[in-house]
């Protein structure tokens, strides 16, 4: 009797470059739900000799940073520049746009548990106190302004923003070395007196917010067929009044860094030092102000397109 052959047993297929990863009954990577190649991966003690150097490489790379950056800016002093509050943030505000009826302007001290030292309050504490907070949010504040009212007009570029930051940052780093340049020749010495100057450089963004912003609201609802000399004398109108505030903001908190109040410190002053600081502190918060405030302002400024 005639009988068909067995049906063939199927085989398994094996990729050509072969796999050798394969299940062996009672192997360790039955019943794991890791993946055989990743679990041999992580034991494999030179994976594990890996990750100790790549930790340790980290480790050392902050370590070095902080060293070399406490050589040149003391990182607890830095931090005391941001020590704020919201109340003094808004107290603040308010100071630099209308400082005209404020008083005191002297800042407070307290004297160091440890050292028996003067030292001034932080600025939560003090609104008279200069922090880093309000300058650098306003600075990056303009940047971003400035970049987005050219948007508005119709006239902006890729290359805008790297422009105004670039043209911002100049502006500060020329003012300080200004700063720095003056106090070396009136011989003027502060332990903090660097830090103090950088946050004071960084206030007048606030009157330049306000300026921008004032200036598009008014030409937003200018009729396109009149004329723009309206609209031209009340951003100028702003603009003068920004400026004089925050001159005189500055001429009466830097008092305290190159006019010392103190008998102690007047007494070490001849009297045609003290008049040349005073002369330089009037240079300072009313021309080199007006210089770097108006090229500031009319960093966005330019012809809306159709």
């Amino acid at each position: 009797m005639m009988r068909s052959p067995p049906p063939p047993v199927p085989q398994q297929h094996h990729s050509g470059y072969g796999s050798p990863y394969q299940s062996q009954p009672g192997g360790a990577a039955e019943g794991s739900h890791m993946h055989p190649a990743y679990g041999g991966f992580l034991n494999d003690q030179t994976a594990q000799m890996g990750f100790q150097v790549g930790k340790s490489a980290v480790m050392a790379g902050q370590e070095y940073m902080e060293q070399n950056l406490n050589r040149y800016i003391s990182i607890p002093t830095l931090k005391h520049y941001f020590n704020v509050s919201n109340s003094y943030v808004l107290t603040k505000l308010a100071l630099v746009l209308f400082p005209w009826r404020h008083r005191p302007w002297s800042r407070k001290s307290t004297l160091s548990t440890s050292s028996q030292a003067t030292l001034f309050l932080p600025p939560r504490e003090d609104i008279n106190s200069p922090d880093m907070y309000i300058p650098v949010m306003a600075f990056v504040t303009y940047i971003l302004l400035s970049t987005l009212l050219a948007g508005l007009r119709g006239a902006f570029h890729p290359e805008l923003l790297g422009l105004t930051a670039t043209t911002a940052f100049v502006i500060v780093i020329i003012e300080i070395l200004a700063l720095k340049l003056g106090c070396y020749l009136l011989s003027i010495t502060n332990e903090s007196q660097l830090l103090d100057l950088v946050a004071y450089s960084g206030y007048k963004f606030v009157g330049i917010i306000v300026t921008l912003v004032l200036g598009e609201i008014v030409n937003s609802f200018r009729q396109p067929t009149a004329s723009s000399k309206g609209s031209t004398w009340i951003s100028w109108a702003v603009f003068l009044y920004c400026f004089l505030a925050n001159a005189f903001f500055l001429l009466r908190s830097l008092k305290y860094v190159l006019l010392p109040e103190n008998a102690a410190d007047r007494n070490t002053i001849a009297r045609t030092q003290r008049n040349r600081r005073t002369q330089f502190l009037f240079i300072y918060s009313y021309v080199v102000q007006f210089l770097f405030m108006w090229i500031l302002s009319r960093q966005e400024a330019g012809p809306k397109t159709s």
